[in-house]
């Protein structure tokens, strides 16, 4: 008898994050890949359903739900969620039909994935209707879930002090990787060029929100005497005159800062490879997708000292306090350097989504 996994793929239909879209897609390949004897993938998701340039290959089966995205989500936040079926369900997400079910008679299970707490941690930051809509799911989750995925030991402890004890007791930790075949493009340079971009500077990430941290990265690259330009990627929609109002701030003139929005995976790389060194100050508690990134290409880091960056990073890192960055930024980019490179090259190496595939497999027979 086979047993079919289904995972829930909305993010590939209908994404509303280019990194859980990339996520949902390569974990669900890996799990395709990584496959146990007797076992198979299918996929749940919303109308129209999958489209051809979904990036997954090997899926036995698709449950094509009636209504769109928008509509399931609503559905599915309410507890309604027909035509599902039974069966073993993983989402890469928080959204699944999280519905009264009997795993033990039934062999029915849902499990659920958090990448990030902000409503929680900054919910200042948020829209109203956001914050209410990810408590109200997180409620349904812990009445629901047999397991949450959390990426980090420190998210699970952050969600222990934000949660119910009973959701706290689902909650296994399981790591993400960069997106699959992430690696420098061999027309880096000329996609540069397309993007308006030097071919030097110091890179960040982030928004004009302030736990995105980069108020800290811009006064501390002032403070390591670094005369080059800075690009900051996935700045949302909007909030590039913000940027350079906080880089102004910082003491950064405007036209040294490049701000870019949500770059595909073969941009990120080609832009993260000319870097000379990668700075986050971000201090929640979210999975760090763009540090990951630059791991994986081997740029130098300095981060912020926080528990996530210290776990995900361990040494293929500079870590420092808040005002002491400036002083870490000028070691990772002079003497550090090519010590860095080789460290995060290494570390690198530990994360890959087949091996989360072949967690995700054991989680389920485990349950």
């Amino acid at each position: 008898m086979t047993v079919t996994l289904r995972v829930v793929l909305d993010q590939l239909v209908s994404p509303t994050s280019r990194d859980l879209a990339e996520a949902s897609a390569s974990l669900t390949q890996a799990l395709v890949d990584t496959a146990p004897r007797g076992c198979d993938v299918a996929a749940i998701v919303p109308a129209p359903g999958l489209p051809d340039d979904a990036g997954v290959t090997g899926l036995t089966s698709e449950t094509r739900l009636a209504v769109r995205r928008r509509e399931l989500a609503t559905s599915w936040q309410l507890g309604v969620a027909p035509g599902i079926g039974k069966g073993l369900i993983h989402s890469p997400t928080a959204l699944a039909p999280l519905v009264r079910h009997d795993r033990v008679n039934e062999t029915h299970q849902i499990v659920v994935t958090l990448w990030d707490l902000r409503a929680w941690e900054t919910p200042d930051e948020l829209p109203k209707a956001e914050i209410l809509a990810s408590r109200a799911l997180l409620s349904r989750v812990a009445k629901h879930a047999d397991a949450v995925v959390v990426p980090t030991h420190a998210m699970a402890e952050r969600l222990a002090e934000v949660a119910k004890s009973k959701l706290v007791q689902k909650v296994r930790v399981i790591g993400g990787a960069p997106a699959a075949g992430l690696r420098v493009p061999s027309d880096a340079v000329g996609r540069l060029r397309a993007l308006d971009l030097p071919l030097s500077f110091l890179a960040a990430a982030g928004g004009a929100a302030a736990s995105d941290g980069l108020a800290e990265v811009f006064s501390a690259v002032v403070a390591s005497g670094w005369e080059g330009d800075v690009v900051v990627l996935d700045v949302p929609e909007g909030e590039e005159p913000a940027i350079a109002d906080i880089a102004a701030a910082a003491g950064l003139a405007k036209a040294r800062v490049h701000a870019r929005g949500s770059l595909d995976r073969w941009d990120r790389a080609a832009v993260l490879s000319h870097a000379a060194a990668f700075v986050t100050a971000c201090g929640r508690t979210d999975w760090p997708w763009r540090t990951v990134d630059a791991l994986a290409v081997g740029v130098p880091i300095v981060a912020l000292d926080t528990p996530v960056h210290r776990e995900v990073l361990a040494d293929a890192a500079v870590f420092a306090a808040a005002d002491e960055l400036g002083a870490a930024v000028a070691r990772a980019i002079a003497d550090d350097a090519d010590r860095l490179r080789v460290l995060a090259g290494d570390r690198a190496k530990g994360f890959a989504w087949e091996a989360c595939a072949d967690r995700v497999w054991a989680l389920h027979a485990e349950l």
